[in-house]
């Protein structure tokens, strides 16, 4: 399940806005999906132009991408500090400094990555903003503790429902090999306290609500411009 309102101009704006933000000696984590896609462009162009980095990917669709425009990677199990994250959402509240992530089944990745970093960037458009939030979260799940957490969810007033694979019969795999529950919660009022439950649930890998960890989002608009909201 992915948000992918707001247009390419709008994100191709705050992706290359938070991209001005490495320097020369980072070691850059580069998120996925389509705005973070514009940020891992715009360093592949300046590191072609002598800028000194390493990426730490967060998936194999971010890996494939800085690979093709051709930014150095790390192993993710090699790296334990990371300058500069920069990464998209799928919604965004930012009085709670809380946010969804998910919508590409990388969220496990995606948080090993933000966690670490000195700097977490998000980039979005004005679509990804709610308050509160009321994106369904996804949660990676161990195979064989699907029913298990299924219920747990219930139990914590959220409707659990199986991410389904396009093109192909069967359920979304991750890249880590687990399933993906994408869990309808209605208004979040409290997501540091759902963060909690739902980690304390055995069975689940990772969920996507990533609260207090980033720093600054980065809101393009259809004419290029950004703004910049501290969080």
């Amino acid at each position: 399940m992915k948000n992918t309102a707001g247009t390419e101009a709008a994100k191709r704006a705050a992706g290359e806005a938070a991209a001005a933000e490495v320097a020369d000696g980072d070691v850059v984590g580069l998120g996925t999906g389509s705005t973070a896609a514009h940020a891992i462009r715009d360093l592949g162009d300046r590191a072609a132009a002598g800028l000194d980095i390493e990426g730490v990917a967060t998936s194999y669709q971010s890996r494939a991408l800085a690979r093709e425009v051709g930014v150095p990677l790390l192993s993710l199990s090699d790296v334990a500090r990371v300058d500069v994250a920069i990464d998209g959402a799928d919604q965004v509240d930012p009085d709670a400094n809380a946010l969804v992530k998910g919508g590409g089944a990388a969220h496990a990745r995606e948080k090993v990555v933000a966690s670490a970093a000195d700097r977490f960037l998000v980039v979005a458009d004005e679509s990804k903003f709610a308050d509160p939030l009321e994106y369904p979260v996804p949660v990676e799940v161990l195979p064989d503790a699907l029913a298990r957490v299924e219920r747990a969810v219930r139990d914590a007033d959220g409707d659990p429902e199986l991410r389904a694979a396009e093109r192909k019969d069967g359920p979304v795999v991750t890249d880590n090999g687990n399933l993906v529950l994408d869990c309808d919660f209605g208004a979040i009022e409290a997501p540091a306290s759902l963060a909690r439950t739902l980690s304390g649930v055995a069975g689940v890998v990772e969920h996507g609500l990533f609260v207090d960890v980033a720093e600054t989002v980065f809101v393009g608009d259809d004419d290029g411009d950004v703004t910049r909201t501290t969080l």
